[in-house]
């Protein structure tokens, strides 16, 4: 139930607006003057405010100018009986949702409400999604081996030299793409990945380069291929060492011209991109194996950026741990569970052939599982590791 809160001097408006809002389903708390508001608002959690411009003491102004001094991200209404355009802009100025004259019309001011309760949870679910998604491209931990991946990135990402990721799969090698990405000068560009193992061969052309309508029998309509569509910033290559010879001859010559044609076109469009791939095979020998072009190799591997394994890097598993049971406890809503310092120990005697994925995906099953803190005993009855 959202909780409002009004604050004007007059106890008839008080008592009004309670009414209607009560009727509303709206939980209501009350102050009489902007001093008694602003406490109550650096105190409690509301979802909105109706506050009265004109108040001795301290008025609505004020109170709202306080407000957001102090951090206080309640959505402000304002209404007053001396309403003038002036007042409106400054009240709008000083971060005002909205503002409404007395007496206010009954169906402006609940919509008013409804709109300014549903900007605050739009708000509140953006900064939650930042909070995760920043919390995601964390490359954690502090072992020499990690410490030498984040020293490369810091050097490598403000340049535009073409990246390649190698890494068994599960170490992070997307993580490093993005991190690439976010350092860089194209950071404010998009960033468009392509798994190139996920994609059929016969595919992977338009996927990567477009196509016109009717180049081929289920093209109905033209496509913007992923280069043009990462125009002015990062393209993602993902498993590139499963690309056909034919596409990666394509993708040279995108590489060599800075130019592409869509599939059943003749048009040459220029693009202007920065290439970070990834693969786990050793592409040296798929070029032995006539399987991987050597120009390709060349061209992609200006930097090459090897992310270990976490069997190499073990000393960081009690980092990770704490990220992933943070993590996880922002995406289910509840409490962060504790982990015994003897769980930990287990965790890091084993071999981890899945690396991180697999290290987070036995978090999860500890959380779901286990108790308020994760025991050596639940480690090994859930996560199948011999105590």
């Amino acid at each position: 139930m959202p909780k409002i809160l009004i604050i004007d001097d007059e106890q008839s408006i008080r008592n009004t607006l309670k009414e209607i809002l009560e009727y509303e389903n709206y939980d209501v708390d009350e102050a009489k003057n902007g001093e008694e508001g602003l406490k109550k608002l650096s105190k409690d959690k509301f979802d909105a405010a109706l506050c009265d411009i004109k108040m001795p003491k301290m008025d609505g102004l004020e109170v709202l100018e306080k407000a957001a001094e102090q951090g206080i991200e309640t959505p402000f209404i304002m209404i007053s009986a001396h309403g003038t355009i002036e007042t409106a802009v400054e009240a709008t100025k000083k971060g005002a949702y909205d503002f409404i004259q007395k007496p206010p019309d009954l169906n402006r001011l609940l919509v008013t409400l409804r709109n300014a309760l549903d900007k605050s949870t739009l708000v509140n679910e953006t900064k939650v999604l930042k909070k995760k998604i920043s919390k995601t491209f964390d490359i954690v931990g502090e072992s020499e081996a990690i410490s030498q991946v984040k020293e490369t990135i810091e050097k490598v990402a403000p340049t535009e030299a073409r990246v390649l990721v190698t890494g068994e799969n599960g170490t992070g090698k997307e993580l490093v793409a993005k991190w690439l990405h976010e350092k860089s000068n194209r950071s404010k560009g998009p960033l468009v990945e392509v798994n190139c193992a996920a994609i059929p061969s016969e595919l992977i052309e338009s996927e990567l380069f477009g196509h016109e309508k009717g180049a081929f029998t289920s093209a109905v309509k033209q496509r913007i291929g992923k280069f043009e569509q990462a125009n002015g910033g990062t393209l993602f290559l993902d498993e590139i060492g499963d690309m056909s010879l034919s596409a990666q001859a394509k993708v040279l010559r995108a590489l060599q011209e800075n130019k592409i044609t869509r599939v059943g076109g003749d048009k040459e469009i220029k693009v202007n991109v920065r290439i970070v791939a990834a693969t786990n095979k050793d592409l040296k020998s798929e070029i032995t194996e006539n399987k991987f072009r050597e120009d390709l190799y060349h061209r992609l591997s200006v930097i090459l950026i090897k992310v270990p394994a976490l069997r190499d890097r073990k000393d960081d598993i009690p980092l990770l741990v704490e990220k992933f049971l943070n993590d996880i406890a922002v995406e289910y809503g509840s409490k962060q569970k504790d982990i015994s310092s003897e769980a930990i120990t287990l965790l890091q005697s084993h071999n981890w052939t899945g690396n991180i994925r697999e290290l987070r995906n036995v978090v999860e099953r500890l959380i779901i599982m286990s108790g308020t803190t994760i025991t050596a005993d639940e480690v090994a009855k859930y996560a199948d590791i011999k105590n």
